[in-house]
Order: structure tokens, then sequence, then C-alpha cells
């Protein structure tokens, strides 16, 4: 087997999760705080009914308030997967569909223009919108047109705790994917050389950054290395696998032509200018991990 006939990861499985604040507005607001009480309110603008409310009608008109809605509807649309199926209903009363879950319908049972009813959270968050859990079948459900909403609002919910969750994999190709199958499965530290100006690329890529001739060969480098340049981190943000105060650097691999970035750990922040300064010498220390990433590093440590 030659070099360029090793083992290839195509792949990664990768996660973004970000936590954020929500602000949802009167109208959101005061819909969301309500689904808790297995109520639907709906905004009224002039003769046309919006939900879920909003402040102003998709044509600009302002709302004159709130309605409230038959917990029930008509599927005008649906899709479904391995995880279920997904629906717009319009409910009575209203001319936009809503977008939500469908349940509790068998094989081949649900189809355009089936009655639905609102199904309820048994524990409602008091700030979802899953406290409506889904749309299932109507039964002998009672509708009934838009109408005054009996009794006080409850207060539109201000801020709503949120995270943005995307799950999907990262396709390497040949190039990292081959450099990654080293990290993983032999703790090799592979760059790969330019076939003009023999500069060796690290992380490799398919042409040299320098004087854009291909790449050809595969060559192993040390995991020792020469610092370039170093910062301190103090900002916490997604994504961290350190706790800030950290050590960010650019490390020169030995037997590599360019920067890779990594942290170094074991340094106290307040003597990281002079010994993480450039010029400092580093080696990988290696994680228990074995992902096939630079995670498997967990960091660099100072060579005394």
């Amino acid at each position: 087997m030659t070099e360029n006939q090793n083992a290839v990861l195509d792949s990664m499985p990768a996660q973004i999760k970000m936590p954020y604040t929500l602000t949802p507005g009167t109208a959101i607001g005061v819909f969301l705080a309500e689904l808790s009480k297995q109520r639907l309110l709906a905004s009224k603008h002039g003769t046309e009914i919006c939900f879920p409310p909003a402040e102003f009608s998709p044509t600009g008109e302002p709302s004159d308030g709130f309605v409230e809605l038959a917990p029930v509807g008509e599927v005008v649309a649906f899709t479904t997967s391995g995880e279920g199926a997904l629906g717009l209903v319009l409910i009575d009363g209203t001319s936009v569909p809503f977008a939500h879950r469908i349940v509790g319908f068998g094989d081949g049972e649900l189809e355009i223009g089936a009655r639905v009813r609102a199904v309820w959270a048994e524990a409602p968050a008091g700030d979802s919108v899953l406290d409506l859990a889904g749309f299932g079948p109507a039964g002998d459900a009672a509708a009934f047109g838009p109408r005054e909403v009996d009794g006080e609002l409850s207060p539109a919910l201000e801020q709503v705790a949120y995270t943005m969750t995307l799950d999907y994999r990262h396709a390497y190709g040949h190039y990292y994917g081959t450099f990654f199958d080293g990290v993983r499965n032999g703790r090799r530290l592979r760059g790969i050389k330019c076939t003009a100006c023999d500069r060796v690329l690290l992380p490799p890529r398919g042409r040299c950054d320098a004087c854009f001739a291909p790449t050809g060969q595969w060559v192993d480098v040390a995991s020792t290395g020469t610092v370039q340049a170093s910062s301190v981190v103090h900002i916490e943000f997604i994504g961290q696998r350190m706790q800030p105060p950290y050590v960010y650097a650019e490390i020169v691999l030995d037997g590599a032509s360019t920067r890779l970035i990594h942290m170094i750990g074991g340094v106290d922040p307040e003597e990281a200018k002079t010994k993480t300064a450039p010029g400092a010498r580093v080696r990988a220390v290696w994680s228990d991990r074995h992902t096939g990433s630079l995670a498997d590093i967990d960091y660099f440590e100072v060579i005394e």
C-alpha cells in the first residue's frame, strides 16, 4: 500500500449548540403564556385574524387586540419522516396555516382535509410552543368562531431561554480525511509537501498556499514545535474546550512550514507573556480520546 492509499476518514459527527435569550415581543409573549392554560390566542386586525398573534398583520394592519380560537382546525398540507409528521393546520377562523406536529394518526390515516384538535403537553413549561404538543384527530371536539377572551390575559413573557441545536456531519475530503485518520489511529501528524517549493503544509491541502503548485508526498512531522504567536483568552464563548483564561497559540511543528492553531496548557496566564512568547518550544499532550480530530490533542505543553 502506498502513502496515498492509506485509509481516509470521510467525515465526523459534529454539533452546533447555541444558547441565547429570545425576546418574543408582546403578542407572542402573551400567546406562549396562554398555551400553558390550554388556550389558543390570535390577534385581530380589522377583519383579518392572525395566528399565531402578531403586532402587525402581513399587510401592515396594527392589532386591535386578542381573540380566542377554538383549538380545532384542518390539515392543509403535511409531510412525514422517521420522527413523525409535520403539518400545516388551518385553525378555524384564521386564514394562514400554522406549522406544527401531527400526532395520533395511524399509518395511512392522515390526509389533506383531516379535522384535528389541539393536543396539550402533560407538563407545560409555561414558555414554550411545545406546551401545545401537536394536533391529533378531532373526534368530537367542539368548534366555535373567534371570540372575545374570557377573563384576564397572562402577562407577556419578556424573555425566553432558548437553545438552538444543529447536529450534522462534517465532510473531511481526501486531505483532511487522511490527516485525521493518522491522528486517530496512529497518533501521527502528517503534512503534505508542495511539488514545486517543497514546503510541508499542515493541515494538508491540495495546493500550496504560497506558490499554488499541487501538493504530492505525505510527510510525517514531529509532535514538537515552536510558538510563532500566542494570546491569553479571557472571554467565555460557546464551543470552548478549556475554561478561560487559557493560552491560544500558533505553532509551527518541527518538519512543517505552516502554523497549527491549538491551546497551550499548564501555563499560568500571568506568565504566558514570557513562557509562551514567540520562540517557545512546545510538544503535544495526547488525550485518551480517538475522535479523529485535533481534540485528540488535549493541549501543547511548554518544553522548559
